[in-house]
């Protein structure tokens, strides 16, 4: 668990994802379509990254992956982030990480 938040603090948006994950891929289109460049942490490629899955659902991720931390704060997998998109309510999140060209 300790890993995970000290990892989703370390930059203003972060994605723990698995690779192989359409819906992870998905996610991370929308982040670069909004223009927002997150860092992303792939679990299936790090030793820990079965801890890491198990503390993700520990934390409240309905799914595993994706898992989405904005400003250290986790918002969720892909229906929450989403919803947050359609209602509007995701770019406001994101507008201080937003890329400017």
């Amino acid at each position: 668990m300790d890993k995970v938040m000290r990892l989703a603090s370390e930059k203003g948006v972060v994605i723990f994802s698995k690779s192989s994950c359409c819906l992870c891929y998905a996610v991370n289109i929308l982040f670069q379509e909004l223009r927002v460049h997150p860092i992303v942490h792939e679990i299936d490629q790090d030793p820990e990254g079965r801890e890491m899955e198990k503390a993700l659902s520990r934390l409240g991720c309905n799914a595993p992956v994706p898992a989405v931390f904005i400003d250290g704060k986790l918002v969720g997998s892909t229906n929450e982030v989403m919803s947050l998109h359609l209602s509007g309510s995701l770019i406001p999140l994101l507008k201080p990480y937003q890329a400017l060209s």
